[in-house]
């Protein structure tokens, strides 16, 4: 479809689950392997989380006792929504200060025996396995004619689990794609060291795992865009308003404000010769299910 962006595709991992889709559903497909009823899950993130509540929704799924602990964050609609939705699905909600304090909280509850531990965003080794998984579905479905190979992908980058996810996944599937990763949080999270940091994590238990030397991410094709921040994690930009009306306008589907229409607004209006892939990470029926 010609845009303001180019020929863009979307890569609609709002449909990547149910009840719940969005991009924490592929991390915590690997994260909670090994839930079983009456366990213990641990989580920690910003208020309106919706790693927290994608978490709260299949750990209770599974049987577990979900608590999140969460920080402050600046409150727009999308986050109220999820953040009250969060509160009726987890068994514990623990509200923090600040991200410090959130996080010495954490540090006692997992003291607890046999608590599984979730991190923010899901980003570890082990959770953007999940993404890596993705690229190769993605390289898949380019083979298969349905669509062409991107010149870019868009996504938002917070924490770095998905990006580092598929710039190792893009690596390992030999697709010359340049990650276009608009930053939504402040850059001492949300940098380009920190997603080849885990990219190469995730590589490494891949070796460990398999005994088979793997490619790694090109630094090059790593581009970090911070003109859509906006200050805050959390804070609406005008820039991001006008994403959200035009893809509703032209798709008929939702974006969020702290992550997904941040990104597609980082790429709107700087069209490129090839096709944009603008991953879309943010599944409606997260504000929707709140009360």
């Amino acid at each position: 479809m010609a845009t303001p962006a180019g020929e863009l595709w979307i890569k609609r991992d709002d449909l990547s689950g149910a009840p719940l889709g969005g991009n924490k559903v592929r991390a915590l497909e690997f994260l909670l392997a090994g839930v079983k009823k009456g366990d213990e899950v641990l989580t920690v993130g910003a208020r309106g989380s919706t790693h927290a509540l994608a978490t709260a929704v299949y750990g209770t799924g599974l049987g577990a006792r979900v608590t999140v602990v969460r920080w402050r964050q600046e409150m727009n609609s999308d986050a109220h929504a999820v953040a009250r939705r969060i509160e009726r699905t987890a068994d514990v909600t623990i509200d923090a200060r600040s991200p410090i304090a959130a996080m010495v909280r954490v540090l006692l509850l997992r003291l607890r025996r046999h608590t599984c531990w979730v991190p923010a965003g899901g980003t570890s080794a082990l959770g953007v396995l999940g993404h890596v998984n993705a690229a190769f579905e993605l390289a898949e479905q380019v083979a298969a004619g349905r669509l062409p190979a991107p010149e870019r992908i868009v996504v938002p980058l917070g924490t770095g689990g998905t990006s580092a996810g598929l710039a190792l996944g893009l690596a390992m599937a030999a697709l010359p794609v340049t990650l276009v990763c608009a930053s939504v949080a402040p850059r001492i999270v949300a940098n380009k060291s920190r997603v080849l940091r885990v990219a190469h994590a995730c590589a490494r238990l891949i070796e460990r795992t398999t005994g088979v030397r793997i490619a790694r991410p090109d630094p090059a094709r790593i581009v970090v865009e911070r003109g859509e921040y906006g200050g805050a994690y959390g804070r609406e930009t005008e820039r991001g308003r006008e994403a959200v009306r035009w893809m509703r306008a032209t798709h008929g589907v939702s974006l969020d404000a702290t992550y997904s229409a941040k990104a597609l607004a980082a790429v709107l209006g700087t069209p490129t010769p090839g096709p944009t892939l603008f991953w879309l990470t943010y599944d409606a029926r997260a504000a929707r299910g709140a009360g």
